[in-house]
């Protein structure tokens, strides 16, 4: 007898949902659009009827789902209450009994960072590994640890946010978290714009950035592939925080890898070459055997990790 899994990737946007089976191979794909008004009220409601119109759809009998996983953006304990998720207007709930209530499922949850760790190690960069730390770059710096197979979430989900390491004691701006010198000022993709934006103001250093249409993390790697000097500046900068940053990681977990995820990664090898000689510089001696991995996954990481927690 066939048996399924629900997964479910909630963003501040879309809601990412998948259909898989017990062997892990994913049947089916789909999105809704997470509707946030009234504190998010109704984002629950709309994957239990979005779950329960698929299963309807391909015939699937109730006693032949094994459940249902689900990342969301926010810390997440073991027994799956969530701790605010502001840009959903969530407080603090038990996402795992509401939605298992509205299913009739049994269902996991999970820190959306943390699952798409869970799912780069299954399924993609961080295959073939056993502990090892997944880094988003994106919008701000997301993490993910997992050692010896099980995610590190902490007790109330925080584990793994190493977006907010303190790595700069002289930042006069806040970070969105509230403080300053956070890693997601320099590392994610509004940092390393932000950096480029503030060396581009230092002087009148020649650079294919200063006719750029717009200044991203895209623009920058890019010029540095071309061996902009200005650019080249500005990756070093990035990579001594990014590597300051990994090697306080990997002093607490030592993970056998960091697989870096996220809009910035599409750079490529080349942010490799900045992130691990500072890294290297940084790590103590017991730790400097980590791998660096690109994660392969993309927007489906979270969808394979949701599915996870639940074949697990």
């Amino acid at each position: 007898m066939a048996q399924y899994v629900f997964a479910v990737d909630l963003g501040g946007t879309t809601v990412k949902l998948g259909l898989f089976d017990s062997e892990g191979n994913v049947l089916d794909k789909w999105e809704i659009v997470t509707r946030k008004e009234n504190n998010g009220e109704k984002i629950l409601p709309d994957i239990a009827k979005s779950i329960q119109d698929k299963a309807a759809e391909k015939s699937i009998a109730k006693e032949d789902i094994l459940g249902v996983g689900i990342g969301v953006p926010g810390p997440v304990d073991s027994k799956g209450t969530i701790y605010k998720a502001a840009n959903l207007g969530w407080d603090v709930f038990n996402v795992s009994e509401t939605l298992g209530d509205l299913t009739g499922l049994p269902v996991k949850t999970g820190n959306d960072a943390n699952v798409a760790a869970l799912g780069e190690m299954w399924k993609g960069g961080g295959k073939g590994f056993n502990s090892i730390v997944a880094v988003t770059l994106g919008t701000g710096v997301g993490g993910g640890v997992i050692i010896e197979g099980k995610l590190v979430a902490g007790s109330t989900g925080a584990g793994g946010e190493i977006g907010h390491i303190h790595v700069e004691d002289n930042e006069k701006i806040s970070c969105g978290c509230g403080k300053k010198g956070c890693l997601e000022q320099y590392a994610s993709a509004t940092g390393i714009a932000r950096l480029a934006n503030e060396r581009l103001a230092q002087d009148d250093m020649p650079s294919v950035l200063r006719d750029a249409d717009k200044i991203d993390a895209k623009a920058v790697f890019d010029a540095v592939k071309d061996g902009d000097r200005l650019a080249v500046e500005v990756a070093e900068i990035f990579g001594m925080y990014l590597g300051k940053g990994l090697a306080a990681v990997a002093a607490v977990v030592n993970p056998e890898a960091f697989v870096i995820g996220g809009g910035v990664s599409k750079a490529g090898d080349v942010l490799f070459e900045y992130i691990e000689k500072n890294y290297l510089k940084y790590a103590f001696h017991g730790t400097r055997n980590a791998k660096f991995c690109l994660a392969t996954l993309g927007n489906d990481a979270g969808i394979y990790g949701a599915a996870k927690l639940i074949l697990e």
